[in-house]
């Protein structure tokens, strides 16, 4: 249980250090930083594979066609958030980023009514109607929705959703998604390359950051896939807001994004909707134990 933990909090405390090995890229477009990380993680995944000799389950799954029509959908949501992410990060609206991952769980929650006919507590209720009124807070003193934290939260629940429906383990899911990816992404990649890309201009550097992106993707992956077999769920749960609070703390005292008072309060309703949600899971977990 205790490696469990270790490796779940290892794996979001990772994602919640993404904008810093983002940063070190800034100067390399959204769209081609996403092509890189998925051609880079799946040679990275090949790899394991490879060593492992795990590649049964590759033939089998291509005589399915509904979980190579659900990798596909799946892959879809995820270079969308990938894209929308990165994006974020490099134009300086990290704060965005992290409030699209506290408003995530939530959503879950949204997703779990509406799709799977779950039924909330009460207090459940009260804090998605606290997080809501959070969002809105947030838009009205912006004067626009915040669109980049709601879509992140939409598209990487969707994509939740699928992978909790799916046959396939982190690893295979992973490298199906970027497989499925690759026939987009190489092509796009060595267009860009003619065309003032990365690849013609990268120095040493930049090659070794891109290069990076493989293991990144990947092992916190492989990682939370390990911790989630060995921990319990309301556990889980909790270890899910380390990676927003880290990106929230870079973004305001690493990136020197602004921050007023009228926005922290914003914040502080998605806060409090997060606790009153956490102790109410975590009163369920221990009712039915």
């Amino acid at each position: 249980m205790h490696q469990g933990l270790y490796a779940a909090a290892t794996a979001y405390i990772i994602w919640g250090l993404f904008p810093l090995y983002f940063h070190q890229l800034a100067h390399i477009g959204a769209l081609e930083l996403v092509m890189h990380r998925s051609v880079w993680a799946l040679l990275f995944m090949l790899g394991v594979l490879a060593w492992q000799k795990r590649w049964a389950w590759l033939v089998d799954v291509m005589r399915q066609p509904r979980v190579l029509a659900i990798a596909t959908l799946s892959v879809a949501l995820l270079s969308v958030n990938w894209l929308l992410y990165v994006w974020a990060v490099n134009n300086g609206r990290v704060l965005e980023a992290s409030l699209g991952y506290f408003i995530n769980p939530l959503f879950n929650v949204l997703l779990g009514v509406l799709v799977l006919h779950e039924r909330p507590r009460r207090l459940q209720w009260a804090a998605l109607a606290l997080a809501a009124f959070g969002v809105v807070w947030l838009g009205w003193m912006a004067g626009a929705a915040p669109w980049v934290s709601l879509a992140l939260a939409v598209s990487f629940g969707l994509y939740g959703l699928l992978k909790k429906t799916a046959a396939l383990g982190a690893l295979e899911g992973l490298t199906l998604e970027t497989l499925l990816l690759a026939p987009l992404a190489v092509p796009a990649l060595l267009w860009m390359s003619t065309h003032g890309g990365s690849l013609a201009t990268a120095d040493t550097r930049t090659w070794l950051w891109l290069l990076l992106a493989g293991p990144i993707t990947a092992v916190p992956l492989l990682l939370f896939a390990y911790g989630a077999q060995r921990i319990r769920l309301s556990t889980l749960g909790l270890l899910q807001y380390l990676g927003p609070s880290l990106q929230f703390a870079l973004g305001v005292w690493v990136f020197h994004e602004p921050m007023s008072q009228a926005r922290l309060a914003g914040f502080a309703f998605i806060w409090l909707a997060l606790i009153i949600y956490s102790a109410e899971t975590l009163r369920q977990h221990r009712a039915s134990s």
